[in-house]
Protein backbone atom coordinates (compact mmCIF):
# COMPACT_ATOMS: atom_id res chain seq x y z
CA UNK A 1 0.00 0.00 0.00
CA UNK A 2 3.05 2.27 1.16
CA UNK A 3 4.32 1.51 -2.41
CA UNK A 4 0.77 2.91 -4.27
CA UNK A 5 0.99 6.28 -2.28
CA UNK A 6 5.14 7.01 -2.93
CA UNK A 7 4.09 5.83 -6.71
CA UNK A 8 0.78 8.36 -6.22
CA UNK A 9 3.37 11.12 -4.71
CA UNK A 10 5.32 11.14 -7.21
CA UNK A 11 2.89 11.45 -10.30
CA UNK A 12 1.42 14.51 -8.55
CA UNK A 13 4.79 16.27 -8.00
CA UNK A 14 5.79 15.67 -11.47
CA UNK A 15 2.58 17.27 -12.91
CA UNK A 16 3.13 19.82 -10.23
CA UNK A 17 6.75 20.30 -11.98
CA UNK A 18 5.14 20.75 -15.74
CA UNK A 19 2.41 23.27 -15.02
CA UNK A 20 5.59 25.51 -12.84
CA UNK A 21 6.96 25.05 -16.05
CA UNK A 22 4.53 25.64 -17.98
CA UNK A 23 3.67 28.89 -15.97
CA UNK A 24 7.43 30.09 -15.93
CA UNK A 25 7.46 29.72 -19.97
CA UNK A 26 3.67 31.46 -21.00
CA UNK A 27 4.14 34.18 -18.03
CA UNK A 28 6.16 36.27 -20.54
CA UNK A 29 4.20 35.47 -23.88
CA UNK A 30 0.63 36.25 -21.97
CA UNK A 31 2.24 39.69 -20.75
CA UNK A 32 3.58 40.23 -24.01
CA UNK A 33 -0.27 39.96 -25.62
CA UNK A 34 -1.43 42.02 -23.35
CA UNK A 35 1.28 44.69 -24.20
CA UNK A 36 0.28 44.26 -27.62
CA UNK A 37 -3.69 44.27 -26.88
CA UNK A 38 -3.22 47.64 -24.91
CA UNK A 39 -1.08 49.29 -28.22
CA UNK A 40 -2.75 47.98 -30.99
CA UNK A 41 -6.03 46.93 -29.89
CA UNK A 42 -7.73 43.94 -28.80
CA UNK A 43 -6.84 40.38 -30.41
CA UNK A 44 -10.97 39.13 -30.05
CA UNK A 45 -12.85 39.77 -33.46
CA UNK A 46 -15.39 42.77 -32.52
CA UNK A 47 -18.62 41.40 -33.83
CA UNK A 48 -21.13 44.61 -34.39
CA UNK A 49 -24.20 42.74 -33.42
CA UNK A 50 -22.51 42.63 -30.12
CA UNK A 51 -23.01 46.57 -30.44
CA UNK A 52 -26.74 46.85 -31.49
CA UNK A 53 -26.18 47.01 -34.82
CA UNK A 54 -29.17 44.63 -36.56
CA UNK A 55 -28.36 44.82 -40.17
CA UNK A 56 -31.92 44.16 -41.37
CA UNK A 57 -31.92 47.37 -44.12
CA UNK A 58 -34.32 49.51 -42.43
CA UNK A 59 -32.83 50.38 -38.72
CA UNK A 60 -30.18 53.13 -38.15
CA UNK A 61 -27.18 50.83 -37.67
CA UNK A 62 -24.72 54.45 -37.23
CA UNK A 63 -24.48 54.23 -33.57
CA UNK A 64 -23.92 50.84 -33.72
CA UNK A 65 -21.10 50.98 -36.09
CA UNK A 66 -19.23 53.63 -34.32
CA UNK A 67 -18.99 51.77 -30.96
CA UNK A 68 -17.65 48.62 -32.62
CA UNK A 69 -14.88 50.43 -34.43
CA UNK A 70 -14.65 52.76 -31.39
CA UNK A 71 -13.20 49.24 -30.12
CA UNK A 72 -10.66 48.51 -32.49
CA UNK A 73 -9.24 45.31 -33.86
CA UNK A 74 -11.26 42.96 -36.35
CA UNK A 75 -14.32 44.52 -36.77
CA UNK A 76 -16.74 41.61 -38.56
CA UNK A 77 -19.82 42.29 -40.21
CA UNK A 78 -21.87 39.16 -40.47
CA UNK A 79 -24.51 38.69 -43.20
CA UNK A 80 -26.90 42.07 -43.34
CA UNK A 81 -27.75 45.36 -44.79
CA UNK A 82 -26.82 47.57 -42.44
CA UNK A 83 -27.75 50.98 -43.29
CA UNK A 84 -25.76 54.36 -41.90
CA UNK A 85 -26.31 58.08 -42.17
CA UNK A 86 -23.23 59.65 -41.03
CA UNK A 87 -19.43 58.69 -41.71
CA UNK A 88 -18.01 56.07 -39.32
CA UNK A 89 -14.34 57.56 -38.46
CA UNK A 90 -11.70 54.84 -38.22
CA UNK A 91 -9.34 57.45 -35.87
CA UNK A 92 -6.20 54.96 -35.59
CA UNK A 93 -3.92 56.73 -33.59
CA UNK A 94 -6.98 56.44 -30.65
CA UNK A 95 -8.39 53.02 -31.33
CA UNK A 96 -5.07 51.07 -32.86
CA UNK A 97 -4.49 48.68 -35.18
CA UNK A 98 -7.90 47.65 -36.83
CA UNK A 99 -9.54 45.73 -39.83
CA UNK A 100 -13.22 45.95 -41.38
CA UNK A 101 -14.45 42.30 -42.69
CA UNK A 102 -17.99 41.92 -44.51
CA UNK A 103 -17.27 38.45 -45.43
CA UNK A 104 -17.96 39.06 -48.54
CA UNK A 105 -22.00 38.72 -47.23
CA UNK A 106 -22.26 42.26 -45.67
CA UNK A 107 -23.91 45.51 -47.06
CA UNK A 108 -23.24 49.38 -45.81
CA UNK A 109 -25.66 51.98 -47.37
CA UNK A 110 -24.42 55.46 -46.99
CA UNK A 111 -27.70 57.67 -46.47
CA UNK A 112 -25.46 60.66 -45.51
CA UNK A 113 -22.94 62.81 -47.13
CA UNK A 114 -19.45 62.02 -47.19
CA UNK A 115 -17.80 59.00 -47.18
CA UNK A 116 -19.18 55.92 -45.06
CA UNK A 117 -15.48 54.55 -43.91
CA UNK A 118 -12.85 57.91 -43.20
CA UNK A 119 -9.63 56.29 -42.41
CA UNK A 120 -7.73 58.90 -40.53
CA UNK A 121 -3.94 58.47 -39.50
CA UNK A 122 -1.21 61.09 -38.56
CA UNK A 123 2.11 59.66 -40.76
CA UNK A 124 3.31 63.09 -42.50
CA UNK A 125 6.55 61.36 -43.52
CA UNK A 126 8.08 59.71 -46.51
CA UNK A 127 7.62 55.83 -47.51
CA UNK A 128 11.18 55.88 -46.11
CA UNK A 129 10.89 53.69 -42.88
CA UNK A 130 13.01 56.89 -40.80
CA UNK A 131 10.61 59.25 -41.23
CA UNK A 132 7.96 57.06 -40.20
CA UNK A 133 7.36 58.11 -35.91
CA UNK A 134 6.63 54.97 -33.24
CA UNK A 135 3.09 55.60 -32.94
CA UNK A 136 2.22 54.70 -36.25
CA UNK A 137 3.93 51.20 -35.79
CA UNK A 138 2.23 50.44 -32.56
CA UNK A 139 -1.20 51.86 -33.20
CA UNK A 140 -2.34 52.65 -36.72
CA UNK A 141 0.16 50.29 -39.51
CA UNK A 142 -2.02 49.06 -41.70
CA UNK A 143 -5.57 49.23 -41.84
CA UNK A 144 -7.66 47.08 -44.19
CA UNK A 145 -10.91 47.21 -45.33
CA UNK A 146 -12.20 43.55 -47.04
CA UNK A 147 -15.11 41.78 -48.26
CA UNK A 148 -17.54 44.51 -48.00
CA UNK A 149 -20.08 45.55 -50.50
CA UNK A 150 -20.60 49.55 -49.78
CA UNK A 151 -23.93 51.34 -51.48
CA UNK A 152 -24.57 55.26 -51.64
CA UNK A 153 -28.20 56.45 -50.49
CA UNK A 154 -27.09 60.23 -50.68
CA UNK A 155 -26.45 62.66 -53.84
CA UNK A 156 -22.71 63.03 -51.88
CA UNK A 157 -22.46 59.59 -50.37
CA UNK A 158 -18.88 58.45 -50.87
CA UNK A 159 -17.65 54.85 -50.33
CA UNK A 160 -13.92 55.38 -48.30
CA UNK A 161 -11.88 58.41 -47.43
CA UNK A 162 -8.00 57.97 -46.65
CA UNK A 163 -5.96 60.84 -44.77
CA UNK A 164 -2.62 59.89 -43.11
CA UNK A 165 -3.05 56.59 -43.36
CA UNK A 166 0.29 54.31 -43.60
CA UNK A 167 0.15 50.87 -45.64
CA UNK A 168 -3.71 51.41 -45.60
CA UNK A 169 -5.18 47.57 -47.79
CA UNK A 170 -8.97 47.70 -49.61
CA UNK A 171 -9.63 44.37 -50.96
CA UNK A 172 -12.58 42.33 -52.22
CA UNK A 173 -14.76 45.55 -51.86
CA UNK A 174 -17.95 46.07 -53.87
CA UNK A 175 -18.21 49.98 -54.01
CA UNK A 176 -21.53 51.32 -56.15
CA UNK A 177 -24.05 53.78 -56.85
CA UNK A 178 -21.75 56.36 -54.80
CA UNK A 179 -20.34 59.50 -55.64
CA UNK A 180 -16.30 58.56 -55.18
CA UNK A 181 -15.74 55.01 -54.72
CA UNK A 182 -12.03 55.63 -53.14
CA UNK A 183 -11.01 59.12 -52.01
CA UNK A 184 -7.58 59.97 -51.50
CA UNK A 185 -6.48 63.31 -49.57
CA UNK A 186 -4.36 65.18 -48.31
CA UNK A 187 -1.83 62.87 -47.39
CA UNK A 188 -0.99 59.11 -47.62
CA UNK A 189 1.61 56.49 -48.24
CA UNK A 190 1.73 52.98 -49.34
CA UNK A 191 -2.08 52.39 -50.49
CA UNK A 192 -3.07 48.80 -52.25
CA UNK A 193 -6.41 48.49 -54.03
CA UNK A 194 -6.99 44.97 -55.09
CA UNK A 195 -9.88 42.89 -56.40
CA UNK A 196 -12.30 45.20 -55.86
CA UNK A 197 -15.44 46.21 -57.88
CA UNK A 198 -15.65 49.89 -58.09
CA UNK A 199 -19.19 50.13 -60.32
CA UNK A 200 -21.21 52.98 -61.43
CA UNK A 201 -20.61 55.70 -59.43
CA UNK A 202 -21.37 59.50 -60.43
CA UNK A 203 -18.18 60.79 -59.69
CA UNK A 204 -14.78 58.87 -59.78
CA UNK A 205 -13.89 55.42 -59.24
CA UNK A 206 -10.67 55.67 -57.87
CA UNK A 207 -10.02 59.52 -56.91
CA UNK A 208 -6.20 60.98 -56.11
CA UNK A 209 -7.67 64.24 -55.14
CA UNK A 210 -4.42 66.75 -54.53
CA UNK A 211 -2.99 63.89 -52.83
CA UNK A 212 0.83 63.84 -51.68
CA UNK A 213 0.62 60.04 -52.44
CA UNK A 214 3.80 57.90 -53.31
CA UNK A 215 3.54 53.67 -53.65
CA UNK A 216 0.06 52.91 -54.48
CA UNK A 217 -1.02 50.08 -56.14
CA UNK A 218 -4.46 49.35 -57.91
CA UNK A 219 -4.26 45.11 -58.85
CA UNK A 220 -7.12 42.97 -60.26
CA UNK A 221 -10.09 45.40 -60.02
CA UNK A 222 -12.93 45.98 -62.48
CA UNK A 223 -13.40 50.04 -62.61
CA UNK A 224 -16.44 51.00 -64.44
CA UNK A 225 -19.24 53.21 -65.42
CA UNK A 226 -18.14 55.61 -63.24
CA UNK A 227 -19.13 59.29 -64.62
CA UNK A 228 -16.20 61.50 -63.21
CA UNK A 229 -13.62 58.98 -64.75
CA UNK A 230 -12.37 55.37 -63.53
CA UNK A 231 -8.76 56.53 -62.23
CA UNK A 232 -8.37 59.89 -61.93
CA UNK A 233 -5.06 61.81 -60.31
CA UNK A 234 -5.40 65.80 -60.06
CA UNK A 235 -2.61 67.84 -58.90
CA UNK A 236 -0.80 67.11 -55.86
CA UNK A 237 2.25 65.43 -55.19
CA UNK A 238 1.90 61.74 -56.83
CA UNK A 239 4.87 58.87 -57.40
CA UNK A 240 4.63 55.32 -57.94
CA UNK A 241 1.22 54.24 -59.37
CA UNK A 242 1.02 50.90 -60.74
CA UNK A 243 -2.56 50.07 -62.26
CA UNK A 244 -2.19 46.41 -64.17
CA UNK A 245 -4.63 43.31 -64.55
CA UNK A 246 -7.33 45.68 -64.60
CA UNK A 247 -10.80 45.62 -66.42
CA UNK A 248 -11.37 49.53 -66.19
CA UNK A 249 -14.32 50.86 -68.72
CA UNK A 250 -17.33 53.61 -69.31
CA UNK A 251 -15.83 55.92 -66.83
CA UNK A 252 -17.09 59.07 -68.57
CA UNK A 253 -20.36 60.73 -68.72
CA UNK A 254 -21.85 62.12 -72.00
CA UNK A 255 -23.19 65.11 -70.26
CA UNK A 256 -20.50 65.92 -68.60
CA UNK A 257 -16.86 67.35 -69.10
CA UNK A 258 -14.31 65.32 -70.77
CA UNK A 259 -12.78 62.59 -68.57
CA UNK A 260 -10.95 59.85 -68.82
CA UNK A 261 -10.95 55.92 -68.10
CA UNK A 262 -6.79 56.86 -66.68
CA UNK A 263 -6.67 60.66 -66.13
CA UNK A 264 -3.72 61.70 -64.33
CA UNK A 265 -3.65 65.68 -64.74
CA UNK A 266 -0.39 67.44 -63.40
CA UNK A 267 -1.81 71.03 -63.68
CA UNK A 268 -1.68 72.75 -60.10
CA UNK A 269 0.69 70.02 -58.83
CA UNK A 270 2.97 66.77 -60.45
CA UNK A 271 2.48 63.34 -61.09
CA UNK A 272 4.86 60.78 -62.45
CA UNK A 273 6.28 57.39 -62.19
CA UNK A 274 3.18 56.04 -63.41
CA UNK A 275 3.00 51.93 -64.79
CA UNK A 276 -0.52 50.76 -66.73
CA UNK A 277 0.55 47.26 -67.64
CA UNK A 278 -1.97 44.79 -68.91
CA UNK A 279 -5.40 45.97 -68.72
CA UNK A 280 -8.25 46.15 -70.95
CA UNK A 281 -9.54 49.98 -70.90
CA UNK A 282 -12.29 50.69 -73.26
CA UNK A 283 -15.52 52.45 -73.80
CA UNK A 284 -16.95 54.93 -74.14
CA UNK A 285 -17.27 56.86 -77.80
CA UNK A 286 -20.46 59.00 -77.39
CA UNK A 287 -18.82 60.82 -74.25
CA UNK A 288 -17.13 63.94 -76.12
CA UNK A 289 -13.46 64.32 -75.89
CA UNK A 290 -13.58 60.84 -74.04
CA UNK A 291 -9.98 58.86 -73.77
CA UNK A 292 -9.10 55.51 -72.43
CA UNK A 293 -5.46 57.06 -71.23
CA UNK A 294 -4.60 60.54 -71.00
CA UNK A 295 -1.83 62.65 -69.05
CA UNK A 296 -1.84 66.65 -69.25
CA UNK A 297 1.81 66.52 -67.87
CA UNK A 298 2.11 70.84 -67.72
CA UNK A 299 2.93 72.09 -64.86
CA UNK A 300 5.07 74.11 -62.70
CA UNK A 301 7.92 73.57 -60.72
CA UNK A 302 8.94 76.54 -58.27
CA UNK A 303 12.17 75.89 -56.47
CA UNK A 304 13.97 78.74 -54.48
CA UNK A 305 11.22 81.12 -55.07
CA UNK A 306 11.67 80.52 -59.26
CA UNK A 307 9.05 78.96 -61.19
CA UNK A 308 9.63 77.26 -64.06
CA UNK A 309 7.05 75.07 -66.40
CA UNK A 310 7.80 71.68 -66.51
CA UNK A 311 6.47 68.36 -68.52
CA UNK A 312 6.06 65.44 -66.39
CA UNK A 313 6.53 62.30 -67.59
CA UNK A 314 8.61 58.48 -66.73
CA UNK A 315 4.80 57.08 -67.90
CA UNK A 316 4.96 53.46 -69.04
CA UNK A 317 1.95 51.89 -71.24
CA UNK A 318 2.49 48.62 -71.90
CA UNK A 319 0.83 45.05 -73.20
CA UNK A 320 -2.82 46.68 -72.74
CA UNK A 321 -6.16 46.31 -75.35
CA UNK A 322 -7.47 49.55 -75.59
CA UNK A 323 -10.85 50.78 -77.36
CA UNK A 324 -13.94 51.90 -78.37
CA UNK A 325 -13.14 55.84 -77.29
CA UNK A 326 -12.88 59.23 -79.06
CA UNK A 327 -8.78 59.14 -78.48
CA UNK A 328 -7.24 55.96 -76.81
CA UNK A 329 -3.94 57.35 -75.72
CA UNK A 330 -3.91 60.78 -75.76
CA UNK A 331 -0.65 62.45 -74.06
CA UNK A 332 0.02 66.63 -73.81
CA UNK A 333 3.44 67.32 -72.38
CA UNK A 334 4.30 64.58 -71.55
CA UNK A 335 8.28 64.12 -71.08
CA UNK A 336 9.29 60.71 -71.09
CA UNK A 337 7.33 57.72 -72.14
CA UNK A 338 7.31 54.39 -72.74
CA UNK A 339 4.41 52.97 -74.90
CA UNK A 340 4.81 49.43 -76.06
CA UNK A 341 2.75 46.36 -76.85
CA UNK A 342 -0.88 47.59 -76.94
CA UNK A 343 -3.43 46.60 -79.22
CA UNK A 344 -5.35 49.44 -80.10
CA UNK A 345 -7.77 49.80 -81.95
CA UNK A 346 -11.88 51.98 -82.39
CA UNK A 347 -10.35 55.46 -81.48
CA UNK A 348 -13.36 57.48 -83.52
CA UNK A 349 -10.85 60.37 -83.36
CA UNK A 350 -7.08 59.28 -82.53
CA UNK A 351 -5.54 55.80 -81.62
CA UNK A 352 -2.69 57.89 -80.70
CA UNK A 353 -2.45 61.51 -79.89
CA UNK A 354 0.56 62.93 -78.83
CA UNK A 355 1.07 66.89 -78.76
CA UNK A 356 3.94 68.92 -77.13
CA UNK A 357 6.07 65.65 -75.66
CA UNK A 358 9.34 64.60 -76.34
CA UNK A 359 11.79 61.83 -74.68
CA UNK A 360 8.88 59.01 -76.09
CA UNK A 361 9.77 55.36 -77.36
CA UNK A 362 6.63 54.26 -79.33
CA UNK A 363 7.46 50.26 -80.41
CA UNK A 364 5.29 47.36 -81.40
CA UNK A 365 1.60 48.56 -80.95
CA UNK A 366 -1.24 47.26 -83.54
CA UNK A 367 -3.02 49.56 -84.01
CA UNK A 368 -5.49 47.85 -86.68
CA UNK A 369 -9.50 48.07 -87.77
CA UNK A 370 -10.86 44.62 -86.84
CA UNK A 371 -14.16 44.07 -89.30
CA UNK A 372 -15.76 42.05 -86.59
CA UNK A 373 -15.76 44.83 -84.00
CA UNK A 374 -17.78 47.20 -86.92
CA UNK A 375 -17.87 50.58 -86.36
CA UNK A 376 -16.01 50.60 -89.96
CA UNK A 377 -16.87 53.66 -91.11
CA UNK A 378 -16.36 56.48 -88.64
CA UNK A 379 -13.45 55.20 -86.64
CA UNK A 380 -10.81 57.59 -87.90
CA UNK A 381 -7.54 55.53 -85.60
CA UNK A 382 -5.92 58.33 -86.43
CA UNK A 383 -1.86 58.43 -85.01
CA UNK A 384 -0.66 62.32 -84.57
CA UNK A 385 2.43 63.73 -82.99
CA UNK A 386 2.43 67.13 -82.78
CA UNK A 387 4.97 69.64 -81.54
CA UNK A 388 6.82 66.55 -80.35
CA UNK A 389 10.88 66.17 -80.17
CA UNK A 390 13.46 63.05 -79.49
CA UNK A 391 11.12 60.51 -80.36
CA UNK A 392 11.21 56.98 -81.26
CA UNK A 393 8.36 54.70 -83.53
CA UNK A 394 9.41 51.53 -84.22
CA UNK A 395 7.98 48.08 -85.35
CA UNK A 396 4.67 49.87 -84.99
CA UNK A 397 1.94 48.45 -87.09
CA UNK A 398 -0.80 50.83 -88.28
CA UNK A 399 -3.63 49.65 -91.01
CA UNK A 400 -7.03 50.87 -92.02
CA UNK A 401 -6.56 54.87 -90.73
CA UNK A 402 -9.02 57.37 -92.24
CA UNK A 403 -7.93 60.64 -93.26
CA UNK A 404 -4.31 59.65 -93.46
CA UNK A 405 -2.06 56.61 -91.46
CA UNK A 406 0.68 58.43 -89.04
CA UNK A 407 1.07 62.23 -88.91
CA UNK A 408 4.19 63.79 -87.58
CA UNK A 409 3.15 67.90 -87.46
CA UNK A 410 6.30 70.41 -86.25
CA UNK A 411 8.27 67.89 -84.69
CA UNK A 412 12.24 67.38 -84.24
CA UNK A 413 15.32 64.71 -84.02
CA UNK A 414 12.23 61.82 -84.60
CA UNK A 415 13.31 58.26 -85.70
CA UNK A 416 10.78 56.65 -87.48
CA UNK A 417 11.90 52.76 -88.28
CA UNK A 418 10.31 49.44 -89.30
CA UNK A 419 6.83 50.63 -88.78
CA UNK A 420 4.21 49.21 -91.69
CA UNK A 421 1.55 51.69 -92.42
CA UNK A 422 -1.08 50.21 -94.85
CA UNK A 423 -4.29 50.30 -96.94
CA UNK A 424 -5.44 53.82 -95.41
CA UNK A 425 -7.48 56.45 -96.48
CA UNK A 426 -5.07 59.44 -97.53
CA UNK A 427 -0.89 59.31 -97.24
CA UNK A 428 0.30 56.18 -94.98
CA UNK A 429 3.12 58.79 -93.88
CA UNK A 430 2.87 62.76 -93.96
CA UNK A 431 5.80 64.71 -92.45
CA UNK A 432 5.03 68.29 -92.11
CA UNK A 433 7.36 71.03 -90.87
CA UNK A 434 9.51 67.94 -89.15
CA UNK A 435 13.42 68.69 -88.83
CA UNK A 436 16.26 66.47 -88.35
CA UNK A 437 14.29 63.00 -88.22
CA UNK A 438 14.93 60.01 -90.21
CA UNK A 439 12.69 57.43 -91.55
CA UNK A 440 13.86 54.09 -92.17
CA UNK A 441 12.99 50.59 -93.20
CA UNK A 442 9.14 51.02 -93.33
CA UNK A 443 6.66 49.48 -95.79
CA UNK A 444 4.05 51.90 -96.78
CA UNK A 445 1.15 50.64 -99.12
CA UNK A 446 -2.33 51.21 -99.88
CA UNK A 447 -3.24 48.02 -101.71
CA UNK A 448 -7.43 49.12 -101.47
CA UNK A 449 -9.56 47.88 -103.98
CA UNK A 450 -10.48 51.65 -104.47
CA UNK A 451 -7.47 52.75 -104.60
CA UNK A 452 -5.12 50.91 -106.93
CA UNK A 453 -6.92 53.18 -109.89
CA UNK A 454 -5.63 56.69 -108.16
CA UNK A 455 -2.36 55.37 -107.66
CA UNK A 456 -2.29 56.65 -104.23
CA UNK A 457 0.26 58.70 -102.29
CA UNK A 458 1.86 56.50 -99.09
CA UNK A 459 4.64 59.25 -99.02
CA UNK A 460 4.38 63.07 -97.98
CA UNK A 461 6.84 65.72 -96.48
CA UNK A 462 6.16 68.88 -96.66
CA UNK A 463 8.20 71.86 -95.37
CA UNK A 464 11.37 71.04 -92.88
CA UNK A 465 14.70 70.31 -93.28
CA UNK A 466 17.46 68.43 -92.50
CA UNK A 467 15.96 64.72 -93.29
CA UNK A 468 16.76 61.19 -94.00
CA UNK A 469 14.49 58.95 -96.02
CA UNK A 470 16.13 55.69 -96.43
CA UNK A 471 15.42 52.14 -97.17
CA UNK A 472 11.79 52.20 -97.38
CA UNK A 473 9.40 49.77 -99.52
CA UNK A 474 6.66 51.93 -101.11
CA UNK A 475 3.31 50.77 -103.07
CA UNK A 476 2.19 54.10 -104.15
CA UNK A 477 3.71 57.34 -105.06
CA UNK A 478 5.90 59.90 -102.88
CA UNK A 479 5.69 63.51 -102.46
CA UNK A 480 9.06 65.07 -101.19
CA UNK A 481 11.19 68.17 -101.70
Amino acid sequence: MASVYSKAAIALLGIVAVAAVWHAWRAPVVGQEKRSQERGGRSRAVNVHDFGAVGDGRSDDTAALKAAVDRGGNVVFPRGTYRITETIVLDLDQIGFTSLDGGGVARVVMEGAGPAFRIVGTHGGTAAPRTVQENVWERQRAPRVANLEIVGGHEEADGIAADGAMQLTLSGLVLRRLRHGVHLVNRNRNILIGHCHIYENRGVGVYYDQVNLHQSNINGCHISYCGGGGVVVQGGDVRNIHITGCDIEGNHDPDGPPTANVLLDCAGGSVAEVAIVGCTIQHAHDAPDSANIRMIGKSVLTRGGETTPVNWGNLTIADNVLSDVQTNIDLVGVRGATITGNTIWQGFQYNLRIVDSSHLTIAHNVCERNPPYGYAGPTKNGVLLKGCQDCVLTGNHVHGILGGGVLLENCRRMNVAACNVLDCEGAELRLVNVYHSRVSDCLLRDDRPEAKDESPTVLQVEGGEGNLLADNLLGGKSETP
